[in-house]
């Protein structure tokens, strides 16, 4: 499984995968509200995600009057993992940098 490049429209993306649960799982639309992107950006990304065996998702299969079924998309075990480790360790190389910049001024 291959690590995505971490650019922060994909790091928007994961951090709102990450935040879903079973109970109020990510839509296509609802993760571009909430990582305020647009449905250009979000829709690759997420296709790049499930290649990858980070992210899954199913049809929604209840009937719903006036709208298409929704699209569910879930981080695997295995992307909620590599994910998790990949945002925090570039918070981590964040921090260093920031702590480096602040020790130099």
């Amino acid at each position: 499984m291959s690590t995505p490049r971490l650019t922060k429209s994909t790091i928007a993306v994961l951090e709102v995968l990450l935040a879903s649960t079973d109970d109020a799982p990510a839509w296509g639309l609802s993760i571009c509200r909430d990582a305020d992107l647009g449905s250009g950006t979000v829709y690759p990304i997420l296709d790049r995600l499930e290649e990858r065996g980070w992210v899954s998702s199913r049809t929604e299969t209840e009937p719903h009057p006036g709208r298409p079924p929704r699209r569910y998309y879930t981080l695997t075990n295995t992307g909620r993992s590599l994910a998790a480790g990949a945002l925090e360790a570039r918070r981590a190389r964040q921090r260093h940098v920031l702590r480096w910049a602040g020790g130099q001024a």
